[in-house]
């Protein structure tokens, strides 16, 4: 578990130790902070993220932790800050809506509750 400022401390000094390796960041949202701690990864220089689709999966260790960030949320963020992903959005809701009639459960990701910021529903 970390926070936005630990996570900026984190891997500067990881990089500084591992010069020769790729570092790749992997976030859960257990407490809402998953998407902020992607940012600060990416502010010192992460360019390589774990996620998962839906945010299925889970962390058997604090008490009600959750899978790791959604693709669909971390993709839609990067994809609204300009960093290019290569990922189709679109589908990616598209087929994590299918996942969500086959489960028979809503899956976390905010974006297939909210939808993509360029088809935001009108206010």
């Amino acid at each position: 578990m970390a926070n936005p400022v630990q996570v900026r401390e984190f891997f500067p000094a990881a990089r500084e130790r591992l010069a020769a390796v790729e570092l790749t960041a992997h976030f859960h949202n257990t407490r809402g902070q998953g998407l902020a701690n992607v940012l600060a990864a990416l502010e010192a220089g992460v360019d390589s993220f774990e996620s998962s689709f839906g945010e299925l999966g889970g962390c058997p260790v604090p008490p009600g932790a959750t899978g790791n960030i959604s693709t669909e949320d971390l993709v839609s963020m990067l994809e609204e800050m300009g960093v290019a992903t290569g990922v189709e959005l679109p589908k990616l809701i598209e087929a994590s809506a299918e996942a969500q009639k086959v489960l028979g459960r809503p899956l976390g990701a905010h974006v297939l509750v909210a939808g993509p910021v360029d088809h935001a529903p009108s206010e």
